[in-house]
């Protein structure tokens, strides 16, 4: 599916005040997807024409990120979950599976934290993380995710390329598995849409709020009933074999599927490792 067809078959709704692209597909039992930093909802299309047949797949981009709308503004993972309960609620989802990765896996845990409050409108079925970063001490950024955060975050992204993109994207896919050329191609035309250099310092503020909130949203794994599934590409620098091991340790009922020589999009590397090993956890 190229991103052009992705786009077609998805669509734009209003959700507070701000155009939200998503795109549904299938029938069956509900699986919502979460995208990572920096990329979008296009993230899942691998795995689209594999699970659609039997379930019901909705996927969004969320605010800031692929085709919706990127307001310069400060962001927050608190307001992507209202985005994204809000989408369910106009959708009329009450119940669904939940599929994430990198920076949806925060959304996630917010999403449980609210499960278990019992604010969430929807139930959560089940919960599977893709690479990211769960727990901040565990979590290893990039040094151009670094500068990017500094005070001169505003300066740096300037000078972010495609080139950039593609050498970081190297370095962290694992290492028979790169991404080809037209994928960075198309991971550069979601990044940059309607001027979207200029939000990924704010974006990218997640990596603070993980500290910040670190006790909710580890509590969240901890706590939670919710059967939980972690799939990580173990070749993955930022969230790779050190974060599947402090994973085991903080939440051991949890379970865990590595693919060895796989980086940070599993779902892009490995769909059809990806998608065995979701069958299980659908199914649990």
């Amino acid at each position: 599916m190229t991103l052009t067809d992705w786009f077609d078959s998805g669509q734009l709704t209003s959700i507070n005040g701000h155009r939200i692209f998503f795109n549904q597909c299938g029938e069956g039992e509900v699986i919502l997807f979460i995208h990572g930093f920096p990329t979008a909802s296009w993230d899942w299309h691998k795995l689209w024409e594999k699970l659609t047949p039997n379930y019901h797949c909705i996927a969004l981009d969320m605010l800031g990120f692929g085709y919706s709308d990127k307001p310069v503004q400060s962001y927050s993972i608190n307001q992507q979950a209202d985005i994204i309960a809000a989408l369910m609620l106009q959708r009329a989802i009450t119940r669904c599976h939940i599929v994430s990765h990198d920076y949806g896996d925060t959304v996630a845990q917010e999403l449980l934290a609210r499960h278990k409050e019992s604010t969430l409108t929807f139930d959560i079925k089940s919960v599977t993380l893709l690479n990211g970063g769960l727990f901040p001490e565990s979590h290893r950024p990039l040094l151009s995710q670094k500068l990017l955060m500094s005070a001169v975050g505003s300066i740096v992204v300037q000078f972010f390329t495609k080139r950039t993109l593609a050498k970081n994207f190297r370095s962290i896919f694992g290492p028979n598995t790169p991404p080809s050329r037209t994928e960075i191609e198309q991971f550069w035309q979601l990044i940059t849409r309607n001027n979207g250099r200029q939000v990924i310092p704010k974006l990218i503020r997640y990596i603070d709020e993980r500290r910040v909130h670190r006790t909710r949203w580890v509590n969240a794994l901890q706590e939670t009933e919710i059967p939980l599934l972690l799939i990580n590409g173990l070749s993955d620098p930022i969230s790779g074999a050190h974060l599947t091991m402090r994973f085991q340790e903080l939440v051991p009922k949890g379970k865990v599927c590595v693919l060895n020589q796989i980086g940070h999009y599993p779902q892009i590397e490995d769909p059809n490792a990806v998608f065995e090993a979701l069958q299980v956890q659908l199914l649990h």
